[in-house]
């Protein structure tokens, strides 16, 4: 009988490894597939580029997921995921890639270990060295943003924040950047000498010949520049202090060093050619008016760097968390990086964040630079569509996320299902994300024609966008009583208590399942409880995103 309860058990962990390799696409397969070879060995040709190990990661969750539902995923599988996928799509996205910045897998043979140091392919021309890290910039320029908000109200930063940030927050806010510089100090002046288009030598001659909002309307496309400077530097310390550290590399795995830092050298390496962009338009023309062209010229670089690399912030900051705890070395090792001169005090979370504050706050630039431009009714067509370019991307990365999270949360849950009494299915299914789950009363009335006996007994229920689960719950297990697809086989209906003597707050739930219909009375303990139920068993399911 043991021996047969074995086997079950085998099974299991087999219909999960197919269930999770549906839901996480065909690269996850290498991954599970090596861990049965318990090999180190892997050729050096099979390790991905960022631009694979970015879609990779986004494919597959962090490895104590695979351990809870009994795989041990060695390291060295995350690395031979490549994805041809992404690599066609950054050479055919637009992006000003060289020729050897691209290569397919079959041709690529990247050892993390051996990166060399970030030497960018440009210099700003205009701005000088001393512009400050994108930490202090972003700083600043919430301080202006606050000090507005002051004077004219907080329901227009409210509003604009909400529209270009992420329904999600980031894993962790710029804790090394709480204490910003008082507006005195050296480094705040140098950002106001620094950033204004009137200073530039080539403007002065022009300012008589504009008006005051043609000025401002400079401004507003020049501070696009300085910021872009501003985040070109804090990336390139991120990378060359922290990334490309022998240091580091000695006491991380290779896919912890992957996972600390995804693609951040190909997000440096879009916003170098972005800068550049720029200050060629800036050259040509002082007097600029295709800072929204250029942004969209860029569309396709920055969603094929951003999106990836805000999806994979969540397991940058719970690896961060974890080698904080387990590995005795880190936390000297992280201490004496963040001591280097170039850091300027910033710790390793504040320059981990910055794609993040970039791809939101640039927006708010657009935004500013769309305001000057219709006040003095110029055309606003590609200013528009810049801003929606930008927020889409934005977008996209909420909802990346959110899957992450449910495809976490699925991986997790199936570790504590028990399907015993009822026909398995798969849990963890591409797509597949919870809308509500919570405690309920089953009622079940006995009794005779005299007498009515109302027995009670707890169940639980999780409704996901296409599947119901009804379940006894026993400690942190699940054992499943009933299950049926949703929303075609599972109806919800108020339910006339006082006549059976029912608690007010009942409702009856109907599942069909191969013409087989099962109905169960189920009581909520409130009645707003009972009308969200109701509510979201009546639903098509589709329009819920968690």
């Amino acid at each position: 009988m043991a021996h047969v309860k074995e086997n079950e058990r085998s099974l299991d962990n087999r219909d999960a490894t197919s269930a999770v390799t549906e839901t996480l696409g065909d690269n996850s397969c290498l991954a599970l597939n090596e861990n049965n070879s318990k090999t180190s060995d892997v050729p050096e040709q099979l390790y991905c580029t960022s631009e694979g190990l970015a879609e990779a990661l986004r494919s597959v969750a962090s490895s104590q997921l695979w351990n809870l539902i009994g795989f041990s995923v060695p390291h060295s599988s995350f690395l031979s995921v490549y994805s041809q996928e992404s690599t066609s799509q950054l050479n055919s996205s637009g992006m000003h890639c060289e020729e050897h910045e691209v290569k397919s897998a079959d041709t690529v043979e990247v050892n993390a270990y051996q990166q060399e140091e970030y030497l960018p392919k440009y210099e700003s021309e205009y701005i000088n060295r001393s512009v400050p890290l994108y930490q202090e910039y972003w700083m600043i320029s919430l301080r202006k943003d606050l000090h507005r908000a002051q004077q004219k109200g907080f329901s227009e930063l409210v509003a604009s924040v909400h529209r270009s940030g992420l329904k999600t927050p980031p894993p962790s806010g710029p804790s090394s950047a709480s204490s910003p510089p008082s507006a005195s100090s050296p480094s705040d002046q140098q950002v106001k000498s620094d950033s204004l288009w009137h200073q530039l030598p080539q403007a002065k001659d022009l300012l008589n010949t504009l008006t005051a909002r043609e000025i401002q309307l400079q401004e507003a496309m020049f501070e696009l520049i300085v910021s872009e400077a501003s985040f070109q530097k804090s990336l390139v310390v991120a990378v060359n202090v922290f990334q490309c550290s022998s240091e580091l590399k000695q006491i991380l795995s290779r896919v912890e060093h992957h996972v600390l830092f995804s693609n951040l050298k190909e997000v440096c390496r879009v916003s170098e050619r972005f800068l550049q962009d720029l200050e060629s338009h800036l050259k040509q023309d002082v007097v600029m008016s295709l800072a929204g062209d250029i942004v969209l010229n860029h569309q396709k670089g920055f969603q094929q760097v951003y999106v990836p690399y805000i999806t994979n912030m969540m397991y940058q900051e719970a690896l961060i968390t974890r080698l904080f705890q387990s590995n005795k070395k880190f936390a000297p090792i992280l201490n004496k990086l963040e001591k280097e001169p170039l850091c300027q005090r910033q710790t390793l979370k504040s320059f981990l964040i910055l794609p993040f504050q970039r791809i939101t706050r640039m927006i708010l630039l657009l935004e500013n630079i769309l305001k000057r431009v219709r006040g003095l009714c110029l055309d606003v067509s590609k200013v528009n569509e810049a801003i929606e370019a930008v927020r889409k991307i934005v977008e996209e990365c909420d909802r990346n996320v959110q899957q992450m999270k449910s495809t976490e949360f699925l991986v997790y849950l199936h570790n504590f299902v028990d399907f015993r009494s009822v026909k398995s299915i798969p849990l963890v299914t591409r797509g597949r994300h919870l809308l509500q789950e919570g405690p309920l009363k089953q009622l079940v009335l006995g009794g005779n024609h005299k007498v009515s006996v109302v027995s009670r007994k707890d169940v639980y229920m999780h409704l996901f966008n296409d599947l119901l689960l009804l379940s006894l719950k026993s400690g942190q297990r699940f054992i499943v009583q009933d299950h049926a697809p949703f929303p075609a086989n599972v109806r919800a209906e108020g339910i006339k208590t006082e006549i059976f003597g029912l608690p007010p707050d009942s409702l009856l739930l109907h599942l069909t399942k191969n013409h087989n219909k099962s109905s169960f009375i189920l009581a909520a303990r409130t009645r707003l409880e009972k009308e969200t139920w109701i509510k979201s068993l009546s639903s098509d399911g589709k329009n819920e995103m968690p």
